[in-house]
């Protein structure tokens, strides 16, 4: 798969229209406390200013449900951006409406123009073509620099790239790079091969298990997926978090991991409670001995021992999801030494999905990382062997 990239089309002097991911972690008093997405689009934006362009920006914050709410504004991104580049960032006070378009049409090279959350629209999410009409006429080139969204067909994403032909749409360098190490990662990795996939859940995760069992050498699951796994293994489970309409599916997977010689981990032992919260009475067992009324939050010590020593071999180490709530100080020691091996180890590491590149930072192995995702479900997709929406339209060859 080739990629139309920025560098190989003529920019110069033109007007750009960028769409990056700026939908970063804030707290309570709407401050930026991760502002690693918006630092990712930096190269982009550079680059564009280096060529004499004028840049309008746009990206998407959370989900809000009205046309305005303060909460979701992109304000807060504006100061951050001013900040990073040493340089006025005009903010716009809305999307598409006349003063804005107004706005664009005066931007003069070197310029920024900041959208507001394109989610303010309406049409934005339901890829309304009208919409992405108004988008594509405030700009000559269309840049989308927003791996973590590229899986949504979206307006700003995908039906904006109608408007451009080949030579005036391409990839950011953050895109071109995200897509360019998956690709490389899934389809030509160092052997042995080993994918560590956890979170909650195995519903959002069941396609990537199924590629990934045909690619890896060594497959390792935690975090509450686990559980659908040993329930299907005939162990009780308590009240851990289990998907029961896909205990059979677990157990498929299990079975086409022996089939085809792939070493296939699970927990040995938990870190199990009485309830789901940080004050609750915790204990270690083993996954033979949970307790009927107690849930499963963490691996437990001897897990992790185990799953560190399953990636000592590992040349590929892919990771996606963490062991446990890790946000709870006392259900995050098994991600914590989790995250400790694969940063320790001599494998090409890449850590995909916003928890665990969260996870990473907070326990301190980030720069440790060989690459470190912006975009959790647009990185499981590409996983799975899909083409992203946003993608789709600025392949150029095979």
């Amino acid at each position: 798969m080739k990629l139309q990239e920025i560098k190989n089309i003529d920019i110069v002097g033109k007007k750009i229209f960028i769409r990056c991911d700026f939908n970063v972690p804030m707290d309570d008093d709407l401050n930026i406390t991760d502002d690693r997405r918006i630092k990712s689009a930096l190269n982009t934006i550079r680059y564009c200013i280096d060529n004499d362009c004028a840049i309008i920006l746009a990206s998407h914050f959370g989900r809000p449900k009205d046309k305005y709410d303060e909460r979701y504004s992109l304000k807060p991104i504006a100061k951050r951006l001013h900040t990073l580049l040493k340089q006025e960032i005009i903010m716009a006070k809305n999307v598409v409406q006349d003063d804005t378009m107004e706005l664009a049409k005066n931007l003069k090279a070197g310029e920024i123009l900041l959208l507001e959350n394109v989610r303010y629209n309406v049409g934005e999410t339901s890829n309304d073509k009208e919409f992405a009409a108004k988008l594509a006429s405030m700009a000559d080139v269309y840049i989308n620099d927003a791996f973590g969204v590229s899986h949504r067909a979206h307006s700003s994403v995908e039906a904006i790239t109608a408007h451009f032909d080949i030579e005036h749409k391409a990839a950011g360098f953050l895109l071109a790079k995200e897509i360019k190490f998956f690709h490389h990662i899934v389809n030509e990795p160092k052997r042995p091969f080993v994918s560590i996939v956890g979170g909650s859940k195995v519903s959002g995760k069941l396609e990537a298990l199924h590629n990934l069992i045909k690619k890896v050498d060594k497959i390792i699951i935690g975090g509450g997926m686990a559980f659908t796994f040993l329930k299907a293994m005939g162990y009780e489970i308590g009240q851990s978090l289990v998907e029961e309409d896909l205990v059979g599916e677990a157990q498929k997977i299990m079975d086409e991991a022996k089939k085809l010689g792939v070493k296939f981990y699970l927990p040995i032992d938990v870190v199990v409670a009485e309830a789901f919260s940080a004050e609750a009475i915790a204990k270690v067992t083993t996954v033979q001995e949970i307790p009927k009324t107690w849930m499963g939050l963490d691996i437990g010590p001897a897990t992790a021992s185990l799953f560190s020593l399953a990636l000592q071999d590992a040349n590929t180490i892919l990771w996606n999801g963490p062991m446990g709530v890790y946000e709870m100080d006392k259900f995050m020691k098994g991600s914590m030494k989790l995250s400790h091996a694969v940063a320790s180890s001599f494998a090409t590491t890449v850590v995909g999905g916003g928890d665990t590149a969260d996870l990473v930072r907070i326990t301190g192995d980030e720069e440790e990382m060989t690459f470190i995702s912006t975009g959790g479900g647009a990185s499981l997709e590409l996983i799975e062997g899909k083409i992203l929406p946003g993608v789709k339209a600025l392949i150029i060859g095979e």
